[in-house]
């Protein structure tokens, strides 16, 4: 399987479709290695793949391992923009326990945090990656320009105005001075390095940066373009967010 898109009417049957094709891919890596290694995304973007994802009560969770895509640097776990909380809350918390979970520490020393982390995922060849693109066309925090090629599992980066104000829109701080300017993320690279991936993309505000992606050239600028390069990757669009599609 190759790049492909697939449409759905609103985001609630993106979500369905989503969260069982990601629940497909687990399921056959604990069939063939008896362990699944995934990545999990955060935002409110996700909110439907992941609520699905927690119906299939066949998965064995206990052997599951799970890493998450990028954290801000600075903002405390109590923080309600925290996706360590997010991932605690909305799925840690409601599947059985997992085999292990490694959440980014956004108060640690950045550079140690990245090496840490590189490390461990170096560790657990990814067989799942649950991703989104951001309305500049980020993928985890990589925003444009971004890097395509570093060795790193995580960098820090610097956030871009049109992401902090995505976040920023979405509710998650008071105002756009409380957005922090810096991240750890997972970079383009390792993403790549999943075995699948599943894109969920709903939203009328996603579809210019699906457009870009999907239809200009492979691009720095456009960096959740990149995606189109991988071996088994599906873009689950709805309506909205595939409204400027040609």
């Amino acid at each position: 399987m190759k790049f492909n898109i697939d449409l759905s009417n609103n985001a609630q049957e993106l979500g369905q479709k989503s969260g069982d094709r990601a629940a497909e891919i687990i399921k056959k890596a604990l069939a063939k290695n008896g362990q699944a290694n995934i990545i999990l995304a955060t935002g409110t973007s996700q909110f439907e793949t992941l609520q699905r994802l927690l119906t299939h009560n066949d998965i064995d969770w206990g052997k599951v391992v799970m890493f998450h895509l990028d954290e801000y640097i600075g903002l405390p776990i109590t923080a309600p923009a925290s996706f360590r909380k997010y991932l605690q809350e909305r799925f840690i918390d409601q599947v059985p326990a997992l085999k292990a979970y490694y959440l980014i520490d956004g108060e640690a020393d950045p550079a140690q945090e990245c090496a840490r982390l590189g490390e461990l995922i170096a560790a657990h060849p990814i067989d799942m990656a649950q991703v989104g693109i951001g309305e500049n066309g980020h993928l985890a925090f990589n925003d444009p320009p971004a890097d395509f090629y570093t060795e790193d599992a995580y960098i820090v980066v610097e956030l871009d105005e049109a992401c902090r104000r995505q976040q920023f829109n979405e509710g998650w701080f008071a105002t756009m001075d409380d957005v922090p300017k810096q991240a750890i993320s997972m970079s383009i690279p390792q993403i790549l390095k999943s075995k699948s991936i599943v894109c969920s993309v709903p939203d009328e505000r996603k579809a210019q940066a699906v457009k870009d992606c999907v239809e200009l050239p492979i691009s720095r600028d456009y960096p959740a373009g990149i995606l189109r390069t991988h071996d088994d990757c599906i873009l689950y669009l709805d309506e909205n967010s595939a409204s400027l599609l040609s």
